[in-house]
């Protein structure tokens, strides 16, 4: 008589890489939950800048988390054998502070929902990016009434017709402090990278929806110029959240890139 081990069987999938996460402005971290579910393959880490007091705050919040990353993956590797692949993920103003750790050198491949490189302009909105007025504007908002600022981005996200699944969808507002969001919006104002980007020489993805708001399409063009590894997927009858309710569709685009590229 045979006997039945009824104990589930457990399959650990061995780790192929680090993907490090940058969320968007005003959006918590859990936006990427079905992303990360789909690549159980990678190990998942965040920066959470969401409770920071100002610019110079969350800035280092993104390149000390990276050197964890990597301390960690040096502690626990032998000495001869190589460091484990190292991923940056970011969306919109994580984007841009993604691409800011890459021009300094950090992580081996990047991936780019919704990118921007110069986000602010001196005039009125044009086709890379707002106007710097326009985010004074928000950040004067936030001071006497957050809730309608934070309410009305998350309906440019979206087409209009996209737009009540789309705000449903996505995680509840409220999630940042108001100074965090107000830290955010400064960088967006102040910070940009194009004349970094033909030096960041590592592969690059970049998702973009073509009817962006937010970040207008026409801004990853001149970002996709610029870069030396780059590979554009451009998402027709779609805004600023190109992985929403696409996540499947984005995992496997995710997985043939870092095939290829290494």
């Amino acid at each position: 008589m045979s006997i039945k081990d009824d104990k589930p069987t457990t399959i650990t999938l061995e780790k192929i890489g680090t993907i490090m996460w940058l969320t968007g402005w005003s959006l918590p971290d859990s936006v990427f939950d079905q992303l990360r579910l789909l690549l159980p393959d990678f190990h998942h880490i965040s920066a959470e800048y969401s409770n920071a007091n100002s610019p110079e705050e969350l800035l280092p919040i993104t390149e000390t988390t990276i050197r964890k990353i990597i301390s960690r993956d040096e502690e626990a590797r032998p000495a001869k054998l190589e460091h484990e692949p190292l991923l940056l993920a970011g969306w919109s103003l994580g984007s841009l502070l993604a691409l800011k750790l890459a021009a300094k050198g950090y992580g081996d491949g990047l991936i780019l929902f919704s990118a921007t490189a110069h986000f602010t302009h001196s005039t009125e909105m044009n086709i890379h990016g707002w106007s710097d007025a326009h985010i004074r504007g928000m950040i004067r908002g936030i001071l006497t009434d957050r809730v309608t600022v934070e309410a009305r981005f998350r309906q440019l996200m979206f087409m209009e017709e996209d737009s009540e699944y789309g705000i449903v969808t996505l995680p509840p507002a409220g999630s940042w402090t108001s100074s965090a969001l107000i830290a955010g919006l400064q960088i967006l104002r102040n910070e940009q990278c194009l004349s970094e980007l033909p030096h960041i020489d590592i592969p690059v993805l970049l998702v973009h929806g073509i009817e962006d708001k937010v970040c207008p399409y026409d801004a990853v063009l001149e970002i996709v110029e610029r870069l030396p590894r780059a590979t554009l997927i451009a998402l027709p009858n779609c805004g600023h959240v190109p992985f929403l309710g696409k996540e499947a569709h984005i995992v496997k685009e995710i997985r043939g890139w870092w095939h290829d590229k290494r």
